[in-house]
């Protein structure tokens, strides 16, 4: 009998997420009611997700959607008669795009479906399990460039201002969990990093006295990132007040600490922006947008693309360009400034 591929599971919402309701896990490649995959491509699934581990520093979540998509593509591959790596071409591979289009995918999903499919089989040729690469002229979707999502300046105050005024009761104690809150929400805007870098920060490298913080960023790159005094302050009081009453015999390094001892996760750490958001009277956010806003902001304060890219941890300065879209205005006076035909 087959082995089975690689699980991969989803989290979706059994009800609403922020009141706390259980999750529930469907396992994107159960078998049930669908062909079981050859042994042959089985085995190339397991070796892909391999490469994926030790090759290409990819993030458990990319790894996933990247096994995950593969084995939707050779399920469809076997359903229409092409069970085999070199039986793919890419008619297939223009047929599994064109069923997911039907069903209404967004064209972002299809992109990356289009994305997974070309690294597997870029990865098939370059390995021997195949002779030529009938990825290589796979046309994906365009995606649409959006805007991202970006509070004002005095947004972002307010809400960081509400997280503070939280941490302590009226007597001046303090509330571990708002505390706790408060520290998250500082350094995802005043340092500007992703929620799943923030989570996994160990306490060692959160230097409070330089005002830095070492994240592990996409690709496994470590960059260093500095903070300023009011994260400071958010963090020294998490340190001394906030994380002492919630470790337990079982906490490890985890710079943020859970209720029960573990390390604060990446949903909790949504819940709570969204919680201050609404707290705050501001426009209601996630944590990505607090990243967004500190970069937009960074820039109207008259920091450069390539000091900014460094702060973000962009691989290509392209990604960071978006942000100065945001700011049509700054961009105008300072084209009026320094043009000699403004």
């Amino acid at each position: 009998m087959a082995s089975r591929s690689p699980v991969t599971r989803r989290r979706t919402c059994a009800g609403k997420c922020r009141s706390g309701s259980k999750l529930e896990y469907v396992d994107l490649t159960d078998l049930s009611g669908l062909p079981r995959l050859p042994d042959d491509l089985d085995q190339a699934v397991s070796r892909f997700a391999t490469h994926l581990d030790t090759q290409r520093g990819h993030s458990a979540h990319t790894r996933r959607a990247y096994l995950a998509d593969v084995t939707d593509l050779l399920r469809y591959a076997t359903r229409h008669g092409r069970g085999s790596l070199a039986a793919l071409d890419l008619a297939t591979l223009r047929g599994w795009l064109a069923a997911q289009s039907d069903r209404g995918l967004a064209r972002s999903t299809l992109a990356r479906r289009g994305a997974s499919a070309r690294a597997f089989l870029r990865w098939a040729a370059s390995s021997g399990l195949v002779d030529d690469d009938v990825s290589a002229r796979l046309a994906s979707p365009k995606v649409p460039r959006t805007l991202p999502t970006v509070l004002g300046v005095d947004d972002a105050a307010r809400l960081l201002d509400a997280a503070r005024e939280c941490a302590h009761d009226s007597e001046g104690a303090a509330r571990p969990a708002a505390l706790r809150a408060w520290v998250a929400a500082e350094l995802l805007y005043g340092a500007g990093i992703r929620v799943g870098e923030l989570v996994s920060v160990d306490i060692g490298q959160v230097d409070e006295r330089e005002r830095l913080v070492r994240v592990l960023g996409k690709g496994g790159k470590e960059r260093v990132v500095p903070f300023g005094v009011p994260a400071a302050r958010a963090v020294r009081e998490w340190l001394t007040e906030g994380r002492p009453e919630l470790v337990t015999a079982t906490t490890d390094d985890a710079f943020l600490v859970g209720e029960r001892g573990g390390r604060w996760g990446q949903r909790q750490v949504r819940e709570s922006v969204h919680r201050l958001a609404a707290l705050a009277g501001v426009q209601d956010v996630a944590p990505h947008a607090l990243r967004h806003s500190a970069a937009t902001h960074l820039l109207q304060g008259g920091s450069d693309l390539r000091s900014v890219q460094e702060v973000l941890g962009h691989a290509s300065l392209a990604t960071t360009q978006r942000y100065t879209h945001v700011d049509a205005d700054r961009l105008r006076a300072v084209y009026a400034q320094a043009f000699p035909r403004a």
